[in-house]
Formats: structure tokens, C-alpha cells, sequence
């Protein structure tokens, strides 16, 4: 038996969620207005009796339905139950549930309030949003702008409410006006309506040119979020990837850090908390993440060839490990991971947490992204940004891609306002032209081929590894940090990753322009022969 421990029924309610979700299917948990007690929703959970014992649970009437509670029990005809605020503090109990097995299933329906002459009110039914258990295909539907707005004010389900931690799910997100109205005369966030200082202006109106920079950014990114869909979906040939699948951050390095605090109760230093696991020689911010928010660091190292060991990772997992973080193409290894080694994982009863599948590299990757995986399975989240091949490391633009339920809480966590204005017209210019983009990926691939063959025809470089990404890692026989070191101090500056596991004497070196990969090139020969004599 397992007794709340929260006080407050709408707290209640995203407890219990959060409690039995590991085995449920939800479909549309969202209370649209204070008309309705729940809207398209079937629930399918074993519902233990403490909850019943502990939690007032309302029954609101219904025409001409039964509820069996499979597993024991059989709720009144004509009644349908939940937990809702509005009614528990409005009206009376009507009903308490009083099964006498833990029932198996449990079905709640759309369940429109009354007026008195027991009419239907005229509230328009909600759009469904269907999520599952990681064996159940989970399929998004598209949201309109008023939807994305509420995003906030929804109870998260699924896989979220099963992982997150319970005052995450609790949280009420910050919310301003401008999240319901955009448009006028705008008088609510204290803004400087003269305008930016650094741009010069003899009226009393701003400077027309177009960025608006003294109002505050779009808080969705929603125009972002639309690009990025519409150009993986169509990378992927038909993908159905669509808005409420995408966080816009700042770098992916805000998703990162994001997923860890939502996701993950801290204790590390105290033997306690919860865990994230990482397959290392791996990127090294899940590790400094995990570590600023006192989370347990659990390691299956790659192979000496750089693959994913499934057996290790799945027999490795224990009940505290929330996010396992892959990086494909990895970073040092520069080592795609096949979309049949996530999925095997995804699927696995051995897992039940998040796969975050680090994407940085992808689009200089032959291998297929896992954004098409996002669609069938609940419990993948892909991470990308638009710092590599969009070549825009400096103006820190970063996604994560999963399910809705994800996704909805890293907006309820994240800043109002965390990507800036500057950042979004930059993003959705680089979004809008990417024939720029494959043909600077082309000119990168090309550079990749040539370094590499000039690597390889060096007598001192022992092993080039192969490489889906903009950099290539290499070893050499000997004195590699030394090797690094000298030649940085002579202008070209490289990486040393010999402390790296699998990775002694290694060398990482980024694609630069053919004239630069051809300094890097002759500088290395000359300080190689000077400093292994």
C-alpha cells in the first residue's frame, strides 16, 4: 500500500498519474476548461486500493454507460469518475469508489458537465493526444498556436508522469499575458516601447527595422519548431515529427540539463537519488550536468571499435537510471549508431527509462536520424542543434525532439523567454535555406576525405577511425599531448583526447577550410619530426 504523500487534489491527481503510468495508455489527459471533468480519456492501470482509501474520488454522471473494473469491482451504470478540482471542491461526493480487488482497468470518458436542465454545455471536444507505454506505438497530433499556449497548464502523462519527479510534476509553470495575446497595444511585460539604445531614433517610435527587439521573443519559437519539422520530415521521407515534438533551447546543452532536472531526484553524495547512464568515450557535458545536479553517473563503456554493448547496457540499468545518453555520430568516436541498436534498446522490458539520443553530428552522418523513431516509440528523445552543419555555433540554438508529454514538461521548466530574438530570426533564416546547408555538408565530406588520406599516408599516424562527422580522431605513435600542445602554440589548435577511454596518443581534429586542413597538415608533419627526435 502506498499512501500520497502530496495535499491538494489537482497534486493528487498528477501523483497518482505518475504512479500507475508504467502501464497505461492515455489519450487526450488534458482539462480544457473548468466545463469539463475529463476529456477523451482511457485509462488503463492497476489501480492499487491505497489510492482509493486515500484519494476522494469523485463520480460525475453519465448516460447510459457501465464501467467494469477488470480484475474485481464494477463502478455504478451510468457513472464515470476522476479526480478534478473544480468538482472536488464544488460538489458534494457524489459516489466514493469502493472495489473490492485492485482493478486492472479503469476507463474514464469524455464527461461534459451539466447545466440544470442536464443539457450538454456547448464546449468543443479536445483534440487527442495519444501517448503510450514504450510498447505502444505513441502518435502525435498537429496543435494549433491557442493549444501550444495551454501546453503549460496540462497535467503531463505517460512516460513523463511515470519518470518525472513529483514536484516537476507539480510545478505551475511562469506564465505572462503575452502567452494568450500577442498583438496590440502591448502594456504588460514592462518593456521599453522608445526602443533599442544602441540603434538611433529621432521619434518617439522605435527603429523600423524589423526585428522588434524591444518587445520580448515568441516564448514557443513556434515558426522554429515548424521549419525543423517540415525539413526532418522530409529527410525522412514522410516523417510526422510536428510542433509539440520540438523544445527549442539554448544549445542542446540547455536540453541536456534540462532532462536531468526534470527527470532526475539528486543524492549522488549521499547514496541516494536517481541515475543517468553513458557509454563512454562519450560527450563529456552529460557527465558535468549529472554532476552540478548530484545525480549518479552509471558507465557501460563502448567497445574498442566504438559500438553500443546491449547486453552490458540492458544488464546494467537499474530501477534509479531515468536518461541513458547516446551520442550519433559519437564525440570523440565520430561513430554513428545504428537506428537497429536504439530501437532494440527502446524496446527492451530490461529499460524503462528515456533513451537521449545526442545528435550534434547527424547531418554529416550517411546513417538515418532517430527523429524517425520518435513517432513509435514514448521513450526516445533525440537531441540536435544548429551549431555544426548549420554552421551557427554562436548564436546557441538547440532542439530536443520527442514525445509530447516530454516535451511539454521541458517548456514548463525552461525560462519564459530562453531563446532571444536575435537567435530566432538567425535560426529561421538558416531553417528556410537549407540547399546552404548541403552544400556546405558537401564541401565538409569532400575536406574529410582528403584529410583523412593524407593522415593515413603518414608513417607516424597509426590508425585514422572512420568518420560520420566534421572531424576526424587519429593516433599517433607517441608524445600526442605534446604534439597538441606545441602546435597550438604555433596557431593551429587541435584537440588531445588521449585521456579518453580506447583512446590513447588520439588526436581530434575538426574539418577546416581546404586552406587551413592544408597548415594543420604540413604544421603536424614538421612539429611530429621535431618532437619525436
Amino acid at each position: 500500500m502506498k499512501e500520497c504523500p502530496f495535499v491538494g487534489t489537482k497534486v493528487v491527481q498528477r501523483w497518482i498519474l505518475r504512479e500507475v503510468a508504467g502501464s497505461c495508455t492515455l489519450i487526450n489527459g488534458r482539462t480544457r476548461r473548468t466545463d469539463w471533468v475529463m476529456s477523451h480519456v482511457e485509462f488503463i492501470a492497476k489501480l492499487p486500493l491505497a489510492f482509493v482509501d486515500t484519494v476522494p474520488i469523485v463520480v460525475e454522471s453519465q448516460m447510459d454507460h457501465t464501467y467494469l473494473l477488470e480484475g474485481g469491482g464494477v463502478y455504478d451504470p451510468g457513472f464515470s469518475c476522476c479526480v478534478h478540482p473544480d468538482i472536488v471542491s464544488s460538489t458534494p461526493h457524489q459516489n466514493r469508489c469502493t472495489s473490492t480487488a485492485p482493478p486492472a482497468r479503469v476507463v474514464f470518458v469524455c464527461v461534459p458537465r451539466r447545466t440544470p436542465d442536464h443539457s450538454i454545455l456547448n464546449v468543443p471536444p479536445a483534440v487527442p493526444r495519444i501517448q503510450g507505454h514504450p510498447s505502444h506505438p505513441a502518435t502525435a497530433t498537429s496543435s494549433t498556436m491557442s493549444e501550444e499556449k495551454k501546453d503549460s497548464e496540462l497535467s503531463p502523462v505517460g512516460i513523463a508522469a511515470k519518470l518525472a519527479r513529483p514536484n516537476i510534476l507539480s510545478l505551475h509553470p511562469y506564465r505572462c499575458a503575452r502567452d494568450d495575446y500577442s498583438s496590440g497595444v502591448l502594456l504588460d511585460a514592462n518593456e521599453n516601447a522608445y526602443g533599442p539604445t544602441s540603434l538611433p531614433s529621432n521619434s518617439l517610435n522605435p527603429p523600423d527595422n524589423g526585428m522588434e527587439l524591444e518587445r520580448y521573443p515568441c516564448p514557443y519559437q513556434l515558426g522554429i519548431k515548424q521549419l525543423l519539422c517540415e525539413y526532418r520530415n522530409k529527410q525522412s521521407n514522410g516523417g510526422t515529427l510536428r510542433e509539440e515534438n520540438v523544445f527549442v533551447g539554448v544549445g542542446s546543452d540547455e536540453a541536456i540539463d534540462l532532462l536531468i532536472r526534470i527527470f532526475c531526484t539528486p543524492g549522488a553524495t549521499t547514496g541516494g537519488g536517481d541515475a543517468i547512464m553513458v557509454t563512454p568515450p562519450t560527450y563529456g557535458m552529460y557527465k558535468v550536468c549529472a554532476n552540478v545536479n548530484d545525480v549518479e553517473i552509471q558507465a557501460v563503456p563502448l567497445t574498442p571499435d566504438f559500438d553500443v554493448r546491449i547486453p552490458e547496457v540492458l544488464n546494467a540499468v537499474t530501477p534509479k537510471t531515468k536518461l541513458l545518453f547516446l551520442c550519433s555520430p559519437g564525440n570523440p568516436t565520430a561513430k554513428s549508431i545504428p537506428l537497429s541498436t536504439i530501437r532494440t534498446i527502446a524496446s527492451s522490458p530490461a529499460y524503462n527509462g528515456l533513451i537521449i539520443v545526442d545528435e550534434a553530428y547527424v547531418d554529416f552522418s550517411s546513417t538515418p536520424s532517430a527523429c524517425s523513431l520518435v513517432s513509435e516509440y514514448n521513450n526516445i528523445v533525440v537531441l540536435q542543434t544548429l551549431s555544426k552543419a548549420f554552421g551557427m555555433a554562436g548564436i546557441r540554438c538547440g532542439f530536443a525532439i520527442g514525445p509530447p508529454d516530454v516535451i511539454q514538461l521541458m517548456n514548463n521548466v525552461k525560462a519564459p523567454y530562453n531563446v532571444n530574438k536575435l537567435t530566432s530570426d538567425a535560426a529561421t533564416n538558416a531553417l528556410k535555406k537549407t540547399e546552404v546547408l548541403e552544400k556546405h555538408v558537401k564541401s565538409v565530406l569532400d575536406q574529410r576525405e582528403v584529410v583523412a588520406k593524407q593522415l593515413e599516408g603518414l608513417e607516424f599516424v597509426e590508425k585514422v577511425y572512420p568518420s560520420d562527422s566534421n572531424f576526424l580522431l587519429f593516433r599517433v605513435k607517441q608524445k600526442a599531448n605534446e604534439l597538441y600542445k606545441t602546435m597550438a602554440d604555433r596557431g593551429v589548435v587541435s584537440r588531445f583526447r588521449g585521456n579518453e577511454l580506447h583512446c590513447n596518443e588520439c588526436i581530434r581534429v575538426t574539418i577546416g577550410l581546404p586552406e587551413e586542413n592544408a597548415k594543420f597538415l604540413e604544421l603536424l608533419k614538421a612539429t611530429y619530426a621535431e618532437i619525436a627526435e
